[in-house]
């Protein structure tokens, strides 16, 4: 609607922002002000949290402050100041960023705590999280698969139908592709941008896509290395194969144990590792998550080489679930042993592939190992366990029901 404005009335209104962007200005250093803060679990998220945040200056003193959530707004009157590490990383046209990251430790198994980051002087908002239990217990989680391309324009509501359909999850898991170009600092910014201040809230654990690895000339020679952005932006467990920090971990979460596998280099080396993870495993339910499909649903793609290294670890230690993306389009395998399907009541372990992302290829039309194949839609996966039950959903971005099954043990 078109309304007539005086000349007088324009100028009000332009001083009084200019007066209000000054005020903001003089109060908050934005160069200092922390951005993209980004929540990841740690090895052990019943008693520690990882939080990683960056700044467009550099700090003399970034740190963390956390405290037991209340209702009354006096959280730093019992806070706990943590010191954090900063790492200098070029961002693109002679660009710095400046990028901080801390290990919140000694925290009460599922306890609500509010933190903020920054330097002293310059804070972000409060925010909060809950520690997991520190034993089994009902939790849900979230499960994309590539969100990759057009970021801002579709990705943006696949997030916030997820938030609205999973308030209360316990963390997002992503399998890899988070942006097609992961040396692109700006489309790492429209990912921020599409989750909003969610990362900050809900933690989350991701593994890397083949464009996590883009060709960087590496001592004269071109090579796909993981992408520079990759490490000080999320700060992931270590406990994985040697050579593969970050990319390659396993979290324990009230029962369950997750396992984050690299399917970009060193596969040999991961199946041993995997193999010795699985074996000590205390966990009643084990979940996998890998990029590249080990059957793959797209026309056109297979991977032979994951099933040989993978699949017998798999079998040999009954893993329940194995959660994949870059295929661009959804499958879900019948039950599967040694590469065959099982019943319902039998050991197992269920394959599927997810897109959240725009992006969508045509599937396959000559296998007969899924129960389900499709493409076109954009999708998130809500999942749930609870003793011997796990409920996994699949839905679109408008929120139907697209798949679903359970798993008893």
């Amino acid at each position: 609607m078109r309304t007539n404005t005086s000349p007088l009335s324009r100028f009000v209104f332009i001083s009084l922002l200019a007066l209000a962007s000054l005020s903001f200005s003089q109060s908050v250093d934005m160069g200092k002000f922390p951005k993209r803060i980004i929540l990841n679990l740690t090895a052990d998220p019943s008693h520690s949290e990882a939080v990683t945040w960056r700044t467009a200056a550099p700090v003399s003193n970034p740190q963390v402050q956390v405290a037991p959530a209340i209702a009354a707004p006096k959280l730093d009157e019992n806070q706990t100041t943590i010191s954090a590490g900063t790492e200098q990383v070029g961002i693109g046209d002679n660009q710095t960023a400046y990028y901080h990251s801390a290990v919140i430790r000694d925290l009460q198994p599922g306890t609500l705590y509010a933190y903020r980051v920054g330097d002293g002087s310059t804070w972000s908002e409060w925010n909060q999280f809950r520690t997991a239990e520190d034993k089994a217990a009902p939790f849900k989680f979230v499960y994309f698969g590539d969100p990759q391309n057009d970021i801002i324009a579709y990705v943006s509501r696949i997030f916030r139908e997820a938030y609205k359909e999973a308030p209360n999850a316990a963390f997002w898991l992503f399998t890899g592709d988070m942006v097609s170009n992961s040396l692109s600092d700006s489309m790492w910014n429209d990912l921020f941008y599409a989750a909003g201040w969610i990362p900050g809230m809900m933690p989350s654990i991701e593994l890397p896509g083949n464009h996590s690895y883009p060709r960087m000339k590496i001592n004269g020679e071109k090579k796909r290395v993981l992408a520079p952005l990759w490490r000080p932006q999320f700060t992931l467990p270590e406990n994985g194969p040697a050579g593969l920090p970050e990319t390659c971990y396993y979290v324990d979460y009230q029962g369950v144990r997750f396992v984050m596998l690299n399917g970009n280099e060193k596969l040999p080396e991961q199946a041993r590792w995997l193999d010795s993870v699985l074996a000590d495993n205390p966990n009643r339910w084990t979940v996998a998550a890998i990029h590249q499909p080990l059957y793959s649903t797209a026309e056109g793609r297979d991977y032979p080489e994951l099933r040989e290294l993978f699949l017998p670890v798999f079998d040999k230690f009954d893993v329940d679930l194995v959660l994949q993306g870059h295929d661009h389009s959804y499958g879900r395998t019948y039950k599967l042993r040694q590469g065959k399907i099982v019943r319902d009541d039998e050991k197992g372990t269920v394959y599927v592939v997810s897109v959240s992302g725009p992006k969508v290829y045509k599937v396959k039309s000559d296998t007969d190992v899924m129960a389900r194949l499709d493409t076109g839609r954009q999708l998130f996966q809500v999942i749930t366990v609870s003793g011997g039950t796990l409920k996994y959903e699949c839905r679109t971005v408008t929120g139907e029901l697209h798949d679903s099954f359970v798993l008893m043990k």
